[in-house]
């Protein structure tokens, strides 16, 4: 899967908060949850970004709760990627269930706010600046999943191929 986007740069320890404050997460509408999304550092954030947009962080990216609605908010904004130099395991996890791509490479220093990059997620090859950084590559797993949409959709798809079958 390779994506082409703007990028959008967060610092270290960008926790759940800051991704979807806790007054908005009695909202299960996805599209709620975008137009709140980094409201607590870039209000208007919302309404900046376009669609196939990567943001890109950098230490502990998605620290805090194990809230579910923060890879939401991101993905309802039609962001399909966050690359950063780590992630908090809970949010890892919950992103790829979500159906939310995640890469971990240090580039935040590399890249200008609004810079273009390409992004090919099954080798991890991020080109910026004429230059090809090597990410972690994402596990065939996890990539399967972000090609289904996210857990729910991949199990629901492998049920009715098993149906099929019998």
């Amino acid at each position: 899967m390779k994506l082409k986007g703007r990028v959008w740069k967060f610092g270290d320890n960008i926790d759940t908060d800051i991704i979807i404050p806790a007054q908005y997460l009695a909202h299960t509408d996805p599209k709620v949850l975008g137009q709140h999304c980094m409201e607590p550092l870039r209000p208007g954030f919302s309404k900046e970004v376009r669609q196939g947009d990567i943001i890109i962080g950098g230490l502990n990216f998605g620290c805090g709760s194990s809230r579910e609605h923060a890879p939401i908010a991101i993905s309802a904004l039609g962001i399909p990627l966050v690359i950063a130099k780590t992630f908090a395991r809970i949010f890892y996890r919950n992103a790829f269930n979500k159906g939310l791509a995640l890469l971990e490479a240090d580039i935040i220093d590399l890249v200008e706010e609004g810079e273009e990059i390409e992004v090919d997620i099954s080798t991890g090859a991020i080109k910026c600046n004429q230059k090809v950084i090597k990410a972690k590559p994402i596990p065939p797993f996890m990539e399967e999943l972000i090609n289904h949409g996210g857990l729910v959709k991949y199990l629901k798809n492998k049920l009715e191929e098993q149906h099929e079958r019998v």
